[in-house]
């Protein structure tokens, strides 16, 4: 059976372990460590598998390096061109460098900032760097025009053969430095690569290992393919996870994801942000929110994997320092510790100065205050941002104005309002 299912999606281990030698003196051989808090919390043994302490802070250089290593003479003359939301663009603009050929990099406009410089430090005079539409969906249109315009050669950042049996060098290190059987594996799953490559490797060697892939809320594109049992097209993502955020998973990952992964487990972002601020301030680990999925996820399976060996492949770690206060406050509302409110203050004397001492609580805090009518402050509405001490403080603030007579309108509950307004 084994046999028969690498023939059939045309990745094979053997091309992973020659993937493996080709990498070897070019990519880091990250650490797999013990993760001691994790362990003690979930009563198991987790792992992580350091990808964010990676040549270029993520697992991507291997399946780009290895893909850009098998070009021919014309066609590493012609160059390459490549779209990413951030991390294969590293790979492939450092592999452009090293191995001397010239790259195009199609980025969302939407990429971190940090990411983007990353690009341009690690290609150099080799990478030209074009940011278009808003996900890497829109990049990928405008790559695929620029490879047919000008012959470049298209390194896809996961439906590709090569690509896949360079993700999957990842699993060889993790077998190799585990000393005792793994029952599951968590990773991320963005277009599909790292979950195929590092699946096909492990389920070969270590068959009774569970591969539980972690997709955001906002972007569940392999979710949706599994139960529609086909690659379908998501309408619209949340791109906040970049390097997981896509509309549409590759078809050879599907195909080869189909048999191997046993489960697919969707994170809300909020609880991604929970997770990164955690894995700062328990561990000092810097993740991006797509590196942080598997850990976020131990929550969600957390009675599956008590007294179990459990590997999280910490898959980046290129995390735009700019982007801190966000994730700060997506974690906020979703601990519902962060709440927004639309109130309409009664036309009496002293109203506001009532509501600060009778509706809020004694560790509730007001985070922002703004007159919605600039030329009515006496009785118009106010947007009021409180921050709460505890989940339980909600419910008597929401009492309190009720009965002190401060009608409200909740904007956490209403998306399109939030949007607009926050």
């Amino acid at each position: 059976m084994e046999q028969q299912v690498k023939r059939k999606h045309g990745v094979y281990v053997e091309d992973i372990l020659i993937a493996y030698q080709t990498l070897k003196d070019v990519v880091y051989h990250t650490p797999l460590q013990k993760n001691e808090l994790l362990s003690e919390r979930y009563d198991c043994h987790v792992y992580f598998k350091r990808e964010d302490l990676q040549v270029v802070r993520s697992f991507k250089i291997r399946g780009a390096y290895y893909r850009m290593k098998s070009l021919c003479e014309e066609e590493k003359k012609n160059g390459v061109v490549c779209a990413s939301a951030g991390n294969h663009a590293q790979g492939v603009a450092y592999s452009c460098r090293v191995l001397g050929v010239h790259g195009k990099i199609y980025m969302p406009s939407t990429t971190p900032r940090q990411k983007v410089s990353q690009v341009q430090f690690f290609g150099r005079e080799f990478v030209d760097i074009i940011l278009v539409g808003d996900t890497f969906d829109d990049s990928y249109e405008q790559a695929i025009v620029c490879a047919k315009k000008e012959q470049r050669t298209f390194i896809h950042p996961f439906d590709d053969e090569a690509v896949i049996a360079g993700q999957g060098t990842v699993g060889v290190e993790i077998l190799n430095d585990c000393e005792e059987p793994i029952d599951y594996v968590f990773a991320s799953i963005g277009g599909g690569g790292l979950i195929s490559g590092v699946g096909t490797y492990i389920k070969s060697i270590s068959p009774t290992t569970k591969l539980i892939g972690i997709e955001p809320e906002g972007a569940p594109s392999m979710k949706k393919s599994f139960e529609a049992k086909e690659v379908v097209t998501l309408n619209g993502i949340d791109p906040f996870v970049d390097g997981a955020a896509v509309k549409r998973v590759g078809e050879k990952t599907f195909t080869l994801a189909k048999e191997i992964v046993d489960d697919i487990v969707v994170v809300p972002e909020g609880k991604v942000c929970t997770t990164i601020l955690q894995l700062y301030n328990e561990n000092a680990i810097v993740v991006e929110p797509a590196g942080a999925l598997p850990v976020a996820a131990l929550d969600l399976y957390k009675e599956h994997i008590r007294g179990k060996t459990v590997v999280c492949i910490i898959s980046g770690g290129n995390n735009d320092i700019g982007r801190m206060q966000e994730i700060k406050e997506r974690s906020m509302i979703y601990e519902g510790l962060q709440h927004y409110f639309i109130v309409n203050f009664p036309q009496r004397a002293g109203a506001l100065r009532e509501f600060l001492d009778e509706v809020l609580g004694p560790t509730d805090d007001i985070t922002l205050f703004e007159y919605t009518k600039k030329n009515n402050k006496d009785s118009g509405p106010a947007l009021v941002g409180i921050e709460l001490k505890c989940r339980e403080d909600y419910g008597p603030l929401v009492e309190r104005m009720k009965k002190k007579g401060f009608p409200f309108m909740e904007v956490n509950k209403d998306s399109s309002l939030f949007h607009l307004l926050i």
